[in-house]
């Protein structure tokens, strides 16, 4: 049975990189193999939701996930999150040293608190059908947290500085005991820092790091589709002690169009004509995404039968060629004739030599022996 990741942490499909983190640390702390000692469904919880975050925490592995679903993953090689994948993420939660802990547990090593990224954070934007098509410029509103201006990110009141842990020296771990094996874990002072501030800055609680908002400019390139993500680099949250920014992961959702609709770099329109019209051909107007265009109808013309206007549909991103713009013809048949157009249409029937033995409709003779005319 697939497995629904959104339920498997409890949140919704919009949920955005703070919510999956919050619940992914509620259900880790819940089934965490320490706390549920002889307890193997523990055990299987506590894989099943750190997978559940590992995708989901991924802009691209979710991207794949939300259009493709779990076969989706498959196919581009996942195949779940090993041992070390998921002490990591437990470290990357709960302030650092997951997966030291996870490799001293068998020989490894691994350094201690210092500077870390920011983290990544993820917008949901949706353009029309012509921003899409043709690129465009969008100011987004942005919550996040970003270095602390009074501090300089150091986290330490003016006057005050870090100092090295005393309960770790400045290691950012500390060597427990579990069972036979001796195992390193965050140290629970600095909570892997290496380091602690004996004055903390009043503006940001020694988090290093404020809650600010910010308007960002984000360029969408001429030819975007729905589902496609847009990665802008160091506009994520700010790091900590110095480390870099994290990025913001755009993804786009185009609304639909009241007329045209995209295939791939083609779009398509439907024009109803009349019967004549197809009959003798004309000239029409059409609109489309680059204004007014004028298209002939040929006389003859079968219902969805198609005009292509060549070079006016979607531009293929960092390239020169560009989709066509199609026009579906749909031809309409009045449903009542007065009496001039039927004694018209009955000559035509008789110069044509329609057949009215077989008690079918007077109209829908005229329409067979018309399209049997123009299929020849």
């Amino acid at each position: 049975m697939a497995k629904d990741y959104y339920e498997i942490l409890g949140v919704s499909r919009d949920a955005d990189e703070k919510e999956i983190k919050k619940a992914y640390r509620k259900l880790a702390m819940k089934w965490h193999p320490d706390h549920n000692e002889g307890n193997p469904e523990a055990e299987t919880k506590f894989k099943e939701c750190s997978e559940a975050y590992e995708v989901l925490n991924d802009p691209e592995k979710r991207q794949i996930y939300d259009r493709y679903g779990e076969e989706g993953l498959r196919g581009q090689g996942y195949s779940g999150p090993n041992m070390n994948d998921i002490f990591s993420h437990f470290g990357d939660i709960f302030g650092g040293g997951g997966a030291d802990f996870f490799s001293s547990l068998f020989g490894g090593g691994g350094g201690g608190g210092g500077p870390a990224q920011g983290e990544h954070l993820r917008y949901n934007l949706e353009i029309t059908l012509e921003e899409a098509v043709k690129g465009t410029h969008k100011d987004i509103q942005l919550n996040r947290l970003e270095t602390c201006e009074e501090c300089d990110g150091s986290g330490a009141a003016p006057g005050s500085k870090r100092v090295q842990c005393a309960t770790c020296r400045g290691m950012g771990r500390v060597q427990m005991r579990q069972g036979m094996f001796g195992i390193q874990t965050t140290c629970p002072k600095c909570h892997g820092a290496g380091s602690t501030i004996d004055k903390p800055c009043s503006k940001c609680g020694g988090e290093g790091r404020v809650e600010k908002q910010r308007t960002v400019t984000v360029t969408i390139p001429a030819g975007v589709d729905d589902g496609s993500r847009l990665r802008v680099r160091g506009e994520g949250e700010a790091g900590t002690q110095g480390g870099p920014a994290g990025d913001l992961y755009v993804f786009i959702s185009v609304k639909p169009h009241p007329t045209i609709q995209r295939d791939g770099l083609d779009l398509y329109c439907e024009k109803h004509i009349h019967v004549a019209q197809a009959l003798l051909g004309c000239e029409l107007e059409i609109e489309t995404l680059d204004g007014t265009q004028k298209i002939t109808i040929e006389p003859g013309t079968q219902p969805d039968d198609r005009v292509v206007i060549k070079g006016q549909g979607v531009p293929q991103i960092k390239s020169s060629d560009r989709g066509d713009f199609i026009v579906v013809l749909r031809v309409d048949i009045p449903k009542k004739l007065d009496s001039d157009e039927r004694r018209l249409i009955e000559e035509f029937a008789q110069s044509q030599k329609v057949d009215f033995t077989h008690n079918k409709g007077f109209f829908q003779k005229i329409s067979e022996k018309i399209s049997e005319k123009f299929s020849d």
